[in-house]
């Protein structure tokens, strides 16, 4: 088998892996809103009056200035528009237009899947809200938006650490939309299916042009670092006088 055969057979491998992760994904929110509908007709399930009541016992002053701020930062002008505008900006600049385009396109698609399994399945919101939040309780939005950065992000700039502070920005997203009682549990694990599916349903689609742009970006940095360190050498004591 040739290297070229090798590495196309690696390409499809990669490109047919993100597509069906995303594809169960958003299938697995399609099917947890049709249990929840079908169960009770969007009654809460056991695990969401568990939780509910769980997070009942640490409402208090600090986490009602941490959870409005989650809610602040992952919805409404600001989560929907502000942070994915100002992040293909920074990566425009940055020179690297196809992960601009690529954070601009997953955001809409999974906003658009949210409001479509809203309107759908129309679920109940939980009586006890702290904030005002429009109509539909399943998916969550802030949920979906903080999963759709969070592999973006990860898929921009591959790393460890990039991927667990994700999951951790996603997680602390879910439990703070718990916390403000705007969604049940299951909510916030139908909207981290959402984002999560369609951020990587729009990487199989842009996978080429993104790795070659990352692969040459980090050429250019490895470059310009390489330059800068030379203009840095001090040189040999008796160079300047030859």
């Amino acid at each position: 088998m040739t290297g070229q055969t090798v590495e196309t057979r690696v390409r499809r491998f990669r490109r047919r892996v993100p597509i069906a992760v995303g594809l169960t994904a958003i299938a697995l929110a399609f099917g947890l809103g049709a249990l929840i509908m079908l169960r009770g007709g969007g009654l809460p399930m056991p695990i969401d009056e568990e939780w509910a009541e769980e997070v009942l016992t640490i409402r208090g002053p600090v986490g009602d200035v941490l959870a409005g701020f989650m809610n602040w930062l992952g919805g409404g002008i600001v989560g929907v528009i502000l942070i994915p505008a100002g992040g293909a900006i920074l990566l425009v600049v940055l020179g690297r237009p196809w992960a601009a385009l690529y954070f601009v396109v997953a955001s809409a698609v999974s906003a658009a899947i949210v409001q479509l399994l809203k309107e759908l399945f129309g679920r109940d919101r939980p009586e006890d809200m702290l904030v005002t939040s429009d109509f539909g309780s399943f998916p969550s939005g802030h949920v979906a938006n903080a999963a759709t950065i969070a592999v973006v992000v990860g898929v921009i700039a591959p790393r460890a650490r990039v991927w667990a502070a994700g999951v951790a920005y996603t997680a602390l997203m879910a439990v703070s939309r718990t916390y403000l009682g705007v969604h049940w549990v299951t909510d916030t694990i139908g909207g981290a299916l959402v984002g999560a599916g369609a951020a990587l349903l729009v990487w199989a689609v842009l996978a080429g042009p993104l790795e070659r742009e990352r692969l040459a970006w980090i050429e250019r940095m490895s470059r310009r670092n390489a330059e800068r360190a030379q203009a840095h050498v001090t040189p040999p004591a008796g160079s300047a006088r030859s």
